[in-house]
């Protein structure tokens, strides 16, 4: 094994991110335009046998983590063979997967024989109206179909839920009463600027302290779990009932960037020391051109390196990345 990949802060990275896809089968407000959206072309996005490649020298390199992402992940023919593979790969001890759940309801048995055991599915309102509003799609009833089939199966299942002010506040009660219920825990993600149309606004955030409170009054007061993974995206918060607990990735009012670990592939071979870069390595050409593991793995490293300190939402100097949140990978 190799020496960690540690940028010039200090921070080990041993969680890559991989996107299969840029494609997707809603619209979220917040991440896709509803109309005239550009996809890379499909013989830019890497298969299946370049990730697991890049996997396995990342591995050799710290890497032990992986989620796969898209766009919609779920979407990419034969993903079950790919969770299969990288299930496989030596050194790997945490898959998981997130997903917006439609096509759970086909693809939970057969990504759980693949070897798959921890999801996460992307739902903000238990509302068919508010969902169509989000979405731009009527989905509900199927991603409650896929929840269904998962928990049934024996996944360990998270649901994402982003936190837009003055639209979500009514599901933020019901979507945790469903998730104690289910056996699930939910993660409330502030609003980020991500979006393709430049909506974001700060004003627009509905901030973990204020979810925290609201949860804390109508269902059971929430502390904070003791002695959490400082690398976690997530401050989990337990019911003081005991009945379950809540997640927030708070990127906007708690930045958590000293502490992160992750890396990110996209779908078409870029690698990305954060989810808000500026700046991508190319993968794909490396290793189209003929590249030696070593010299991947030097691209790895030179990425990381370059690792700035954090994203700086919260300040005057923040640019957005050229790229949208589906474009990039979740």
């Amino acid at each position: 094994m190799a020496a960690p990949l540690v940028d010039s802060f200090g921070r080990a990275h041993d969680n890559l991110r991989i996107s299969v896809t840029d494609r997707c089968n809603i619209r979220c407000f917040y991440c896709m335009p509803e109309t005239g959206v550009e996809f890379v072309e499909r013989k830019e996005i890497l298969d299946f046998e370049e990730i697991e490649r890049f996997v396995h020298i990342a591995v050799q390199h710290g890497i032990t983590k992986l989620r796969v992402t898209g766009g919609e992940p779920l979407v990419r023919r034969d993903l079950p063979v790919l969770i299969q593979r990288l299930a496989k790969v030596p050194g790997i001890r945490d898959l998981a997967l997130t997903t917006n759940g439609i096509l759970l309801p086909e693809l939970a048995e057969p990504l759980y024989e693949a070897g798959l055991r921890r999801i996460n599915v992307h739902l903000d309102t238990l509302d068919r109206d508010r969902f169509r509003q989000i979405t731009r799609r009527d989905d509900l009833a199927r991603v409650l179909e896929g929840l269904a089939a998962v928990r049934r199966l024996g996944y360990t299942v998270k649901l994402n839920a982003v936190a837009v002010k003055n639209l979500v506040e009514p599901d933020v009660v019901p979507l945790a009463l469903y998730a104690r219920e289910n056996g699930f825990e939910v993660r409330y993600i502030e609003f980020m600027p991500l979006d393709a149309q430049n909506l974001w606004d700060r004003r627009k955030v509905l901030l973990a302290d204020d979810i925290i409170e609201i949860l804390s009054r109508e269902i059971s007061p929430l502390q904070p779990i003791p002695d959490p993974d400082p690398r976690a995206p997530a401050t989990e918060y337990a019911y003081a009932d005991g009945n379950g607990r809540v997640g927030f990735i708070a990127s906007v009012s708690r930045p958590f960037c000293m502490n992160c670990n992750r890396i990110r592939l996209t779908a078409d071979g870029k690698l990305r020391y954060c989810l808000f870069a500026i700046e991508e390595a190319d993968v794909k050409t490396l290793m189209r051109s003929g590249a030696s593991d070593d010299e991947i793995a030097a691209l790895i490293r030179r990425n990381i390196g370059q690792k700035w300190e954090g994203h700086e939402i919260n300040s005057a100097r923040f640019v957005a990345p050229p790229r949208p949140m589906y474009s990039i990978g979740g």
